[in-house]
């Protein structure tokens, strides 16, 4: 077994200590280590910082946290530079998500928030401008004409526009939608319980290559997978999460790997990806063992170097880890 220690201080000088294990010797590509260079100065994170989204096309880095009178919403590069803040229009931040190719550009917010904007899904340039409400604002609720959410966590866009939500940190749904990328519901799963396509806080989504959706069902303590096309259950993961259920989820750029983030145990889980065809049970490849109380929410991965960002609340922090094998070539560049 590898093992690598790194100390680094973060925001509101909170010392982490990371540990590093790896279940394969020899394989430095699946393991990460701390970038203590990132962000350049720390001071910029004034608020709890709840979620995190890399735009990889074009090298940004969006942090958005809570707080009063502050910035909900930080842009920074790649390298750990602050850019810019905003703060329109956004209330309450719980999950973030850049959408990024050579056509478009933006930025998806979920708002649980009880203000004029609360428990809705926002589309924003890159620069702030509100460019589309999903939900009605300031209104929780259930339905679906016209669409309502209470409490949305997290969300996923494919670079076809499709969109996947998963709405239900603690409030009245538990559910997962597929949208159109013209906001059409295409299919839904929205019932609380332990079965099958049944959730218990959906708490976020990803997509892989092979055409499957991930929900970290957090309160079952599973991930469950669906075909993305058709909706239909293709299995669920259990073994993984016996102490703690999966609170973020997240895919290496070649999709191997499934990143997975435990809130309470301040860890995060390497899990193999399995083939097409078959989901099979959860299977630990390493481990990064993060300081008690720092707790990770909700991360994101950088579809070039398979960076991993993530959003600590307890730390009150983002920090950036990068895969051992990627580290090293910057050190010699």
């Amino acid at each position: 077994m590898a093992r690598f220690w790194v100390c680094a201080a973060g925001a509101g000088f909170f010392l982490t200590f990371l540990v590093l294990h790896s279940c394969f010797c020899g394989s430095p590509n699946i393991l990460y280590r701390l970038d203590v260079g990132w962000p350049k100065y720390s001071e910029h994170f004034t608020g709890t910082t709840f979620c995190v989204a890399v735009d990889s096309f074009n090298g940004l880095v969006y942090v958005a946290q809570r707080g009063d009178n502050m910035p909900k919403v930080l842009v920074f590069t790649e390298d750990g530079y602050f850019l810019r803040a905003w703060n329109y229009t956004v209330d309450t931040p719980h999950g973030i998500f850049a959408a990024s190719t050579p056509y478009e550009r933006s930025v998806w917010i979920t708002d649980i928030g009880n203000g004029s904007y609360g428990h809705t899904v926002k589309k924003y340039n890159s620069f702030g401008d509100l460019v589309q409400v999903l939900g009605t604002p300031g209104k929780k609720g259930t339905d679906l004409n016209p669409l309502q959410f209470d409490n949305p966590a997290e969300l996923y866009v494919e670079d076809t526009g499709d969109i996947y939500i998963v709405d239900g940190d603690g409030g009245l749904n538990n559910r997962l939608f597929k949208l159109s990328q013209d906001f059409t519901m295409l299919w839904l799963h929205g019932e609380n319980g332990t079965g099958p396509t049944q959730f218990n806080i959906p708490h976020s989504v990803t997509v892989d290559s092979a055409g499957r959706v991930w929900v970290a069902d957090r309160g079952n303590k599973r991930i469950q997978v669906f075909d993305k096309d058709t909706g239909e259950w293709l299995g669920a993961w259990d073994n993984c999460f016996t102490e703690e259920g999966p609170s973020s989820v997240r895919f290496t750029p070649d999709g191997k790997y499934l990143i997975v983030a435990q809130l309470n145990l301040s860890r995060l889980l390497l899990l193999e990806a399995p083939p097409v065809g078959s989901i099979g049970s959860c299977s630990v490849v390493s481990t990064i063992q993060l300081a008690d109380q720092v707790l990770p929410h909700l991360l994101d991965v950088d579809r070039k170097i398979g960076a991993i960002y993530v959003a600590e609340i307890g730390a009150k922090q983002v920090q950036k880890y990068v895969p051992l094998k990627s580290y090293f070539l910057s050190l010699g560049s």
